[in-house]
């Protein structure tokens, strides 16, 4: 490929020769990816199509063969949704029907070939919200919305780990995608599972990484999709050597590309390292992004990919999504982002969007949501049942515990 981009200096390459992990070189990544250059990275934008290369060419220099449908790229196009957008008229915000256009993005896929007769996956998605769509959490106007721990954190820990992959992979074959369209609605994944360019019965599992830059000072990560295996739950500890807090989850189906393998019937995991109050905003930024953090996350799954190196047979199972019980039909919205690190009884507050059910009835970041009328709240599953209970414009009486006390506020569902 063309050497568009100068990326690394020979120094750093001398010090990547001697460490499996450069933090200046995830860095180079990250400041790229989530620079004012490139807008926001808006699926089907012009400068996610240079972001779109500037992986690809990464691809190239690790010596990754390319693995697309045209080069290193796979091209889709979609429609969005026609529903309520969000437009930005100078410093206002509006929201209306606005203008639905096709929109054409790339994924981009890299192989590395051991002769094997299956393979592994490991993706993370490199679109983001551009100068802010209907999914931004921003209302001041329009804003470059860099993304950078959604998701260039997830892009660089990848193109970390494929510097080193044959150190950890000899018995597979291994894939690499970045995905775009993710923040759409998983179009780039359902695309390659789709139309895939290697065949699906060969994958052993996937691997994907989506929000791993913020790791908190507990060293949290956690995993979802660890019930869709009998094998991961006891790799999962044995590559635990830096005794991260490991926050499981079972469920194969959630909001990031994994979803779109596991309803192929593939084992997968979902790396993450927590939401925060930067999420879908402008201030989404590399200078916030803990670099220490995400060598751990690239530790941990270095140890995890080598161990299953050994595994030969990687069940699939099924997890309690399929039947729909986790998917309810959400008729309202409380307005908060919640903290999906918690693994306490209820579900605990990390942030609050403005003038939404939650901050108009009082509630505080940090709250814990225990019960929503006459229903318990004992976790995110009841939490988001009970959302599906209630219709807009009612009022329900919610208990939160803060500092220890209850307290009951009222609720007027939006």
């Amino acid at each position: 490929m063309v050497g568009v981009f100068a990326l690394f200096t020979a120094c750093e390459q001398e010090e990547l020769a001697e460490n499996k992990f450069s933090q200046n070189l995830v860095l180079a990544d990250l400041n790229y990816l989530a620079s004012d250059e490139l807008r926001g990275r808006g699926t089907g934008s012009p400068e996610e199509a240079i972001a779109a290369e500037y992986i690809a060419n990464r691809f190239d220099q690790l010596g990754l063969q390319p693995a697309g449908e045209e080069g290193y790229f796979q091209s889709f196009t979609k429609k969005p949704h026609p529903t309520v957008q969000k437009m930005n008229d100078g410093d206002s915000t509006r929201f209306g029907m606005g203008v639905v256009k096709e929109l054409t993005g790339k994924n981009v896929i890299a192989k590395l070939e051991n002769g094997s007769d299956s393979w592994i996956v490991i993706g993370a998605h490199y679109d983001h919200l551009g100068m802010g769509d209907e999914n931004s959490l921003h209302m001041e106007g329009s804003a470059i919305h860099n993304g950078a721990d959604d998701n260039a954190s997830g892009v660089a820990l990848m193109l970390s780990l494929a510097q080193h992959i044959n150190d950890y992979v000899k018995k597979s074959n291994v894939l690499f995608i970045a995905f775009s369209g993710e923040e759409k609605g998983l179009w780039g994944s359902n695309t390659f599972c789709d139309k895939p360019t290697i065949e699906m019965s060969k994958v052993k599992y996937m691997i994907n990484f989506d929000m791993v830059g913020r790791m908190n000072e507990e060293n949290t990560l956690a995993i979802y999709g660890n019930g869709t295996s009998p094998v991961w739950n006891a790799e999962l500890e044995k590559a635990n050597a830096d005794s991260l807090r490991l926050v499981l989850s079972e469920s194969g189906v959630g909001p990031s590309d994994h979803t779109s393998f596991y309803l192929e019937d593939i084992p997968v995991l979902h790396l993450f390292t927590g939401q925060h109050e930067d999420y879908h905003k402008p201030s989404d930024d590399v200078e916030k992004i803990n670099l220490k953090g995400m060598e751990l996350v690239n530790n941990y799954t270095a140890r995890l990919i080598s161990s299953l190196d050994l595994v030969a047979d990687m069940p699939f199972t099924k997890t309690k999504d399929e039947d729909n019980e986790s998917a309810p039909a959400f008729k309202v919205t409380l307005g908060v982002i919640p903290d999906y690190l918690y693994d306490g009884e209820g579900m605990r507050i990390d942030g609050l969007r403005e003038e939404r059910p939650a901050q108009m009835a009082g509630m505080e970041k940090g709250d814990i949501v225990v019960a929503m009328g006459d229903l318990k709240v004992d976790g995110m599953q009841t939490y988001m049942e009970g959302l599906s209970k209630f219709e807009p414009k009612d009022t329900t009486q919610v208990k939160v515990v803060r500092a220890g006390d209850t307290l009951t506020v009222d609720v007027i569902w939006d």
